[in-house]
């Protein structure tokens, strides 16, 4: 329900997607907001940029005022020191809220808001009840202010939220941004990501000559393999990858084995949960789709039975072959109704770990090539 009297509100932005379905709904019902991106808890700090770009991007194309809190991590861990192991849901989390909704409650009423608000409410993994007792705690910090405390999940809108997700191509992040939440829950894949995200703007200047050398490895060790195959070269089918910028990039690789007349398919983001392969001959063949990758748009592929090796990325991998992805699960959902393909992960050296955290739906490697 929407306060009397409330044309406009400052709304605390915790991400995105959290923010899209509420933020439409509230310029369809008449309240203009101004977003307020302030979340010193999201670590590490390139978590953090990704997110806040996003949200700068969101509202900056639906022509709202965007506002950026500072990002004191130093701070905010100070805040909740003595609160590192606490579970989910517990005292840090409310502490944390606590922090965050008070420098909004302040902001709101440096720049004359009466009514301000959060995204975080529209989580099911928070306490509403937590959440509206930090806005309350926030709004006697800041008088002449009042926080409105909605639950954002109800009428449609995580549904919305979802859609809205996928048309825009939001970066959707795994976990809420918390360090101590990734170390001390179940989140030990983001936090996992998290680092190998660190590891590869630490290592940016050395990613195209380590992407040269890796290319020559895994051609010697197709050429191997391929001469061993019963079936005439020009019969040999592989899936490969088209690389993001921080991905080995096998672009050089596609087009040589084009070249020796090897089929080349690769993956095209179809749903929610599936893809579908395409032939690939040269450049001409590709357009930008999910999530800004190269994706093909040639003849169509399905003839599965005759992939003899995928080529497939992730952000990490161990010597048992454990792959951790994106956390889409697009390959393990392919690669496991079709397991006579002979998997082959490709990494950078530092992106092979001691152990990768697995599920019983991961689909293993056959082979690791960094």
């Amino acid at each position: 329900m929407i306060p009397e009297g409330c044309d406009k509100v400052l709304l605390h932005a915790c991400c995105a997607p959290c923010s899209s379905a509420i933020v439409e709904w509230l310029m369809a019902n008449g309240v203009r907001p101004t977003i307020f991106y302030f979340n010193p808890n999201i670590w590490p700090r390139e978590e953090y940029e990704i997110r806040k770009n996003e949200s700068k991007r969101h509202a900056e194309g639906l022509g709202l005022d965007w506002i950026d809190g500072d990002y004191d991590h130093g701070a905010w861990r100070t805040g909740v020191c003595g609160l590192e192991n606490q579970p989910e849901r517990g005292l840090r989390c409310e502490q944390c809220f606590t922090l965050r909704l008070t420098q909004t409650a302040l902001k709101a009423q440096e720049l004359g808001f009466r009514y301000f608000a959060t995204t975080l409410a529209s989580s099911r993994w928070k306490s509403l009840e937590q959440i509206e007792r930090a806005g309350h705690v926030a709004e006697k910090a800041a008088p002449g202010t009042e926080f409105w405390a909605q639950n954002w999940r109800k009428g449609g809108l995580q549904e919305r939220r979802n859609q809205l997700l996928k048309e825009n191509h939001f970066y959707n992040q795994q976990y809420c941004g918390c360090e101590f939440s990734a170390r001390n829950g179940a989140n030990t894949k983001p936090l996992l990501r998290a680092q190998m995200r660190e590891a590869k703007k630490q290592h940016q200047a050395q990613l195209a000559k380590m992407s040269e050398e890796l290319v020559q490895i895994i051609l010697h060790f197709l050429a191997s393999h391929l001469n061993h195959q019963p079936s005439a070269i020009s019969h040999q089918t592989i899936l490969a990858y088209w690389p993001l910028p921080d991905e080995v990039d096998i672009r050089p690789l596609i087009d040589q084995l084009v070249g020796q007349g090897i089929k080349v398919v690769l993956p095209k983001v179809t749903g929610d949960e599936t893809m579908e392969l395409r032939r690939y001959t040269s450049c001409a063949d590709l357009q930008e789709g999910a999530f800004h990758i190269m994706e093909p748009v040639g003849e169509a592929f399905d003839a599965y039975d005759q992939i003899d090796f995928a080529l497939v990325p992730g952000m990490a991998f161990d010597a048992a072959g454990h792959r951790l992805g994106r956390g889409k699960g697009y390959y393990d959902r392919f690669l496991s109704a079709h397991r006579h393909i002979y998997i082959i992960g490709v990494c950078f050296p530092f992106q092979r770990v001691a152990e990768v955290p697995s599920e019983e739906h991961d689909v293993m490697m056959d082979e690791v090539i960094s």
